[in-house]
């Protein structure tokens, strides 16, 4: 683990002396991250609320189911360079105010998909920044709040509270904004444009808290070359990385994406038009259940000698396994079961994936090997994707099973590797 930076103190030098005390270190109160944690809760919000709105698009907004899968895929364009270019500027220029940027790029997309229903292209561009959003959140934020629960700014914060804090942020962000804006869409007044309305104004709250929080990355700790060298990242060929994240991470987003994109598309037929709020419901109970499970991570690394990311694999093959079941039944009920494991899975998986990144990463390199991280979790994403495309040739049932299969080799591959010294 990284060591932590040492606690300085700018007091004056006491008057020389028998009686002269040196100066305490001023210790500060632990509640510094919490000022960073409401905007990367809202981007989070911001990039998954449009979700349970595919369906609105298609049958108010007229456009074609291919426009309406693309407009979910640009979310992606901007979230790879809010990964990784992102983390590498703020490896050089501080955590603050990369974070306020991506923060305000997040609510122009919101304020672009709320006047852009009839306009493509508009909401592709706020697709975009949507996704810029929450790649800055994910490297940038993860990284600030892990430094923030950790000396001078945390006395109290336990060991992996700087992995369990963001991503439990991230993933109530994730939910809570398909959770309110499905209930917008549902239930509540123009619903083209309500959502990125509430999202917007909450937005401008969250900026105005981030301003007061703290810088963690001091100017000694910051990186001196360019940032565009900052996007070589060296540890990603470090062996913990190849061998426990690389075949590990893709399924993180993997499980969200067949929860709550796969699972609906298999029952609607049963579910007629109330196949969008269960969708809704899908999405909420997957990061629910995963949020629920990351303060557990610690004890299971605990109880399993530090093999929490095997425990959430071998949910993750379960969950599989029954998906390949749900596709064959086409039962809600089911399909319900099996978003509950695979949100579990999600949330142990997430948790202890970061904390082994940390362990291995330095302060300098911290954002970038995140940003990596977060890269190969969110490649999982395309999962659905990919399983839609097969479709005409490969029926759900049999595609799953494929994934159940590629699931329980990397499970073995993890599993082998945890097992072996350094």
């Amino acid at each position: 683990m990284t060591p932590d930076p040492a606690v300085t103190s700018d007091s004056a030098t006491p008057t020389p002396g028998p009686t002269a005390m040196p100066p305490e270190p001023v210790r500060r109160r632990g509640g510094a991250w919490l000022r960073v944690a409401p905007a990367i809760f809202l981007l989070a919000w911001g990039g998954n609320h449009f979700t349970p709105l595919v369906h609105m698009y298609e049958e108010d907004g007229g456009y074609a189911v291919w426009q309406a899968n693309l407009l979910l895929g640009m979310y992606v364009g901007g979230l790879i360079p809010g990964l990784l270019i992102a983390s590498a500027i703020s490896d050089r220029r501080g955590r603050k105010p990369v974070l306020i940027v991506g923060t305000i790029a997040a609510l122009v997309g919101s304020v672009l998909l709320g006047i852009g229903f009839d306009l493509f292209w508009l909401l592709c561009l706020g697709r975009v920044l949507a996704g810029a959003g929450v790649g800055v959140a994910m490297s940038v934020g993860t990284s600030w709040i892990k430094e923030l629960s950790m000396p001078p700014f945390d006395h109290k914060a336990g060991i992996t509270a700087g992995a369990r804090r963001p991503a439990l942020t991230l993933t109530l962000g994730f939910a809570v904004g398909a959770a309110v804006t499905g209930c917008l869409a549902q239930w509540g007044p123009v619903p083209e444009a309500t959502p990125y309305a509430v999202h917007g104004l909450l937005s401008i709250v969250a900026l105005a808290i981030l301003f007061a929080a703290p810088e963690s990355l001091s100017r000694e700790q910051r990186s001196s070359q360019h940032w565009w060298r900052g996007l070589r990242v060296p540890l990603v060929g470090h062996r913990t990385f190849v061998r426990l994240i690389a075949p590990a991470a893709p399924w993180v987003f993997g499980a969200a994406g067949i929860a709550y994109a796969v699972m609906p598309a298999l029952v609607q037929d049963e579910l007629g038009e109330w196949t969008t709020l269960y969708a809704t419901v899908l999405t909420v109970v997957t990061l629910g259940a995963g949020a629920l499970v990351q303060n557990s991570v610690p004890r299971i690394n605990r109880w399993t000698g530090g093999r929490a990311l095997v425990v959430g694999l071998v949910l993750m093959t379960l969950g599989m396994a029954l998906a390949v079941v749900a596709s064959l039944v086409a039962d809600p009920v089911l399909a319900l079961v099996v978003a509950i494991v695979l949100g579990i899975a999600y949330g142990i998986c997430v948790v202890a994936g970061l904390v082994i990144v940390q362990a291995i990463a330095e302060p300098d390199d911290l954002a970038g090997i995140t940003g990596v991280y977060y890269s190969l979790a969110y490649s999982g994403f395309l999962l659905p994707t990919v399983l839609a495309a097969l479709l005409p040739v490969m029926p759900y049932s049999l595609s799953l099973a494929g994934v159940a299969v590629i699931c329980l080799l990397c499970l073995g591959a993890v599993a082998r590797a945890s097992n072996r010294p350094g």
